[in-house]
């Protein structure tokens, strides 16, 4: 099907809609997240309706597609309100590992009425006859790359559809289909009303013991309902997914007896497991010195059917099916049930699947009245002629509708999105699912299904969200290309063995890129407002070594001022130290090291290898590469460089709080006033520890046991052992954690050789850094706590903590408890798991502080690549570290810091507060934390604020 799709988008008619396309792409319903089938299950909530589950599907129908034709570049994107509505017409299941990960199935109708306008604006965006360029390519250009484009995300789509197919025919093949997620939505839909189904046919066998005329009673109460709804389930879905060529029909009698079967089997090792439940002993304790009585054979039996139980349980778990059954039967004198009795079990359980499964057809059939809900399956008689006979039989069949079947089908589009780089501009963001991508569904915000975050989003005038979509657009544009030359050194590395600077397996590296003059990363968000990348690989949020290969696709000359920052970029990648040096101290390592450097440059793999002692390695052999030809240049300042150089914040957690406090100490600590050489504000929380502990190592330890421990530790005190410290106090780090990440450092150096003594000391390393983290940034902490007491206050009445942030984005904390019901079968573990009404109070208090500072650190990143943008200069951002070309860095330090004081100029506690106040009118909140006298305009002035 999928493969049809594929050569449809790539053939040479053109494009015609008919009433039918247009009525296809306006049932389509969006599916936001879905991951692999593996993952722990998380399914959506459908709710309750008439007594039984409506759950929200697909199109009606897809018919009637004509084919598109690329060739016609006036309109060439004439398929988009077709192939992306296709692309995105599946059934709302979602599978996930994400606690947050569950909304209801029917929440996004509200997109199918602006599809229409969505696309014709798609259209506008990319019509490209009126313009001479576009993204400073000529137009006939363009529309080549667009035309790749296109094929790219269409044959990407022919990719996942086969990966999935194959996925599928091997999940089948292992017994494992019941996996897939669009199953698993269905059977949360259909799990109650079944079980409860099954509990009153029970009952009836109970009173009507040995009446019923189906002969079925005597084995119904075998297992428990739910235990026989959940087999029914998995059992039929499976048989109708791999028999006749998985077509969604099944023959009756083959049915009946496969549920059947899988049965009696479960029951048999049911019936095993309660016969060797572990018994209380009614054993009295022998007295001490006393010998123990001679063990009885019942005792004996105990213990043997304890170990069977154990053995059982065992094989349970690891899924060895047929060793399970083997098993049982060797500890089962029970007669069989036979292949009668299977026939009527099944038959009956099948006939309440019936009964009790429903789906919901497409939107356009529900009209004004209720909705139409019908059967998932069909009980059908069907004529069969066999090719070596003339007469014909009739077969009872078990069918599926064909929405279903076609939910199995339509949901490969979703085990795995192939987002690549783009050859092209992505799609200006318009709204929450209108932009980046032509044709592969994109969202403006990474929801995990978080119901109340996304209809936030949707409910926010697109006015107020201008300026977040001006800076996903401006991240979006940014070019990039492959560096050839570290590439080259790459593919070196890899054939010699590949085991150098930490070089992951070859397959780990995207490649198709690499003769690309250039692509782009469409960004969005988390639900904090940070943005990220789409494309979850080859992109420079990545490791040192995709860093390494990429570089800005546009060229610019170094000038004095880029080969100064050049020189001071070698300095910051190659770290170890040296990057906490001064600006003129870094220039001077690089100046002392030419010879290493060009040396690496020039021969890489050959000579001294002084690249690989850096940190980051690969960054460090470009920058060697791009520094060497600018100074063997007749005129370095000429000298062309595509490199981005980096200005990364200082701890810039503790920057935003120094800002928000207005801490004179805390600012100081971390650069937010100017200073010869940056401050370190690890080495300097650890010169506070160090003093604490000299002085307490002067006491008496026999009055105080500290005294002791700081004997001890008092030549282990660096700025390695507080650093994680330090870090995680951002985000509320408690005592125990830090106490576990100094015990973890302390143990790595092997120091402390008696592990007994290596406890008490860590307890007393950590509250000593934590009391030197409390005087040094005493504003910081208060308002930590401020924002903890604020959400407390919240989530005690049972509601998220929501807020807005400086552009405008709406954030809603996900944390909710959630509701899980387990079904244990000898086949597997079902976890049914729906989020539930109640919020996780204690989650919502310690996430809030560090969500909050991330939403703010979002909001600074986003306001500096729209000035940037508008100052000429290309941007890239990966949070706290800012990119740009080294001629650049000069301005681009200027906008940031200018941007950071205009963001901390507005009275965010102030607003923050009032938000609230508004919000929860009954509820009190703590006063707002009293804050000192720093001038954020010092930030302008501070060299190393960024650096």
């Amino acid at each position: 099907m999928w493969r049809s799709f594929a050569k449809r988008a790539s053939s040479s008619k053109k494009l015609k809609f008919s009433s039918n396309d247009t009525k296809f792409y306006q049932d389509s319903v969006f599916v936001e997240n879905i991951r692999c089938p593996e993952a722990q299950t998380c399914l959506t909530s459908p709710y309750s309706f008439m007594g039984f589950r409506r759950i929200d599907i697909l199109p009606s129908q897809s018919d009637g597609l004509r084919k598109p034709n690329f060739t016609n570049l006036t309109n060439p994107f004439g398929l988009s309100a077709f192939s992306k509505s296709y692309a995105t017409a599946v059934a709302r299941a979602i599978v996930s590992t994400d606690e947050s990960d569950f909304s209801g199935s029917d929440e996004l109708q509200e997109y199918v009425e602006e599809i229409d306008k969505h696309h014709q604006k798609m259209e506008a965006q990319l019509r490209p006859q009126q313009k001479k360029t576009i993204a400073g390519m000529g137009i006939g250009k363009y529309n080549i790359l667009k035309r790749r484009q296109i094929k790219m995300e269409t044959e990407a789509w022919e990719e996942a559809a086969k990966e999935y197919q194959e996925l599928l025919m091997d999940m089948c093949e292992h017994k494992l289909a019941p996996n897939l997620p669009y199953v698993k939505s269905l059977f949360l839909g259909w799990f109650e009303p079944l079980r409860d189904a099954i509990a009153a046919e029970q009952e009836l066998c109970k009173q009507k013991s040995g009446k019923l005329s189906l002969g079925h009673g005597q084995y119904f109460e075998a297992l428990p309902a739910d235990m026989m709804a959940v087999i029914t389930m998995h059992k039929m879905m499976g048989l109708l997914m791999t028999s006749n060529g998985g077509n969604g029909s099944i023959r009756v009698v083959q049915a009946a007896c496969a549920v059947g079967e899988a049965i009696e089997h479960e029951a048999r090792i049911h019936r095993l497991l309660e016969r060797t439940k572990k018994k209380k002993s009614t054993k009295e304790k022998v007295p001490d010195g006393e010998s123990d009585p001679v063990i009885t054979e019942e005792e004996k039996l105990a213990k043997e059917q304890e170990k069977l139980r154990k053995k059982v349980t065992k094989l349970m778990k690891k899924q060895k099916v047929q060793q399970l059954r083997g098993l049982v039967k060797d500890h089962d004198d029970s007669l069989p049930w036979g292949q009668e009795a299977h026939v009527k079990v099944g038959c009956r359980l099948i006939q309440l699947l019936i009964e009790t499964a429903y789906i919901q057809p497409p939107i356009d059939q529900l009209g004004d009245g209720l909705p139409d809900i019908r059967p998932a399956f069909m009980h059908t008689l069907k004529n069969v002629v066999k090719d070596t006979q003339k007469t014909s039989r009739r077969y009872g069949v078990i069918e599926c509708d064909p929405l279903v079947r076609r939910g199995l089908e339509k949901s490969a589009r979703h085990m795995v999105i192939p987002y690549m780089p783009m050859l092209v501009p992505p799609l200006n963001w318009t709204g929450y699912d209108k932009g980046a991508y032509l044709f592969l569904p994109s969202y403006f915000m990474r929801t995990h299904g978080a119901k109340q975050q996304r209809e936030a989003v949707k409910r926010t005038p697109r006015k107020q969200l201008e300026a977040v979509f001006e800076a996903l657009d401006t991240l979006g544009n940014t070019k990039w290309r492959v560096n050839k030359k570290v590439l080259a050194v790459v593919d070196r590395i890899w054939a010699n063995g590949g085991a150098l600077a930490g070089l992951v397996e070859r397959e780990d590296v995207a490649r198709k890129m690499k003769d690309e003059e250039g692509f782009y990363y469409p960004h969005n968000l988390d639900f904090r407002g940070r943005a990220y990348p789409m494309h979850p690989y080859l992109n420079h949020l990545g490791s040192d070594l995709c860093r390494g290969i990429l570089e800005f696709a546009e060229r610019r000359p170094l000038g004095k001022s880029g080969l100064r920052w050049l020189k001071i970029h070698l300095a910051n990648v190659y770290a170890g130290g040296v990057d906490k040096l001064s600006h003129e101290g870094r220039m001077a390592f690089t100046e002392n090291h030419l010879d290493d450097i060009f040396d690496s440059a020039d021969r890489p793999l050959e000579g001294r290898r002084w690249w690989l002692d850096a940190e980051d390695p690969f960054q460090c052999l470009a920058t060697c590469i791009n520094l060497s030809e600018a100074l063997r240049s007749s005129s370095p300042e000429t000298t062309i460089s595509h490199m981005p150089v980096h200005q990364d914040g200082s701890c810039n957690g503790l920057q935003h709080y120094a800002a928000l406090g207005r801490d004179k100490l805390g600012a100081a600590a971390v650069n937010l006033v100017g200073g010869e050489k940056p401050a370190d504000v690890y080495s300097g929380i650890a010169a506070r520890v160090l003093d604490i502990m000299r002085r307490d190592a002067e006491k008496d330890p026999a009055t105080d046991p500290n005294a002791l421990h700081a004997k001890l530790l008092i030549n282990q005190v660096d700025r390695k052992l507080v650093k994680q410290t330090v870090m995680t106090s951002v985000y509320g780090v408690t005592y125990i954690g830090a106490r576990d990440q100094i015990k973890r450092r302390l143990k790595e150096r092997g120091t402390i050789a008696d592990d007994s003594a290596l406890y008490p000391a860590s307890c007393y390393a950590a509250k000593t850094t934590l009391m030197a983290l409390e005087e040094m940034f005493e504003g910081a902490r208060s308002i930590m706590a401020w924002l903890g007491e604020c959400a407390k206050v919240i989530a005690s009445e049972n509601q998220p903590v929501r807020w807005t942030t400086p552009l405008g984005l709406p954030v809603v904390q996900p944390y909710r408890q959630l509701g899980r019901h387990l079904i244990k079968t000898s086949l597997q573990m079902l976890a049914l798991q729906r989020e539930t009404d109640k919020v996780m109070v204690k989650r919502q208090r310690t996430a809030f502080p560090p969500n909050f500072v991330h939403s703010l650190d979002g909001s600074h990143m986003m306001m500096t690549a729209v000035a940037c943008k508008r100052a000429g200069l290309n941007f890239a951002g990966v949070h706290d570290s800012y990119w740009t070309h080294a001629c650049d860095v000069d301005e681009m330090n200027r906008i940031l810091r200018e941007k950071f004081v205009e963001l901390y100029e507005a009275p965010i506690l102030e607003n923050l507060l009032e938000g609230f106040q508004t919000s929860f009118p009954k509820l009190k909140f703590p006063p707002l934390p009293e804050r000192g006298d720093f001038d954020l305009r010092d930030v302008l002035e501070s060299p190393y604020f960024f650096n």
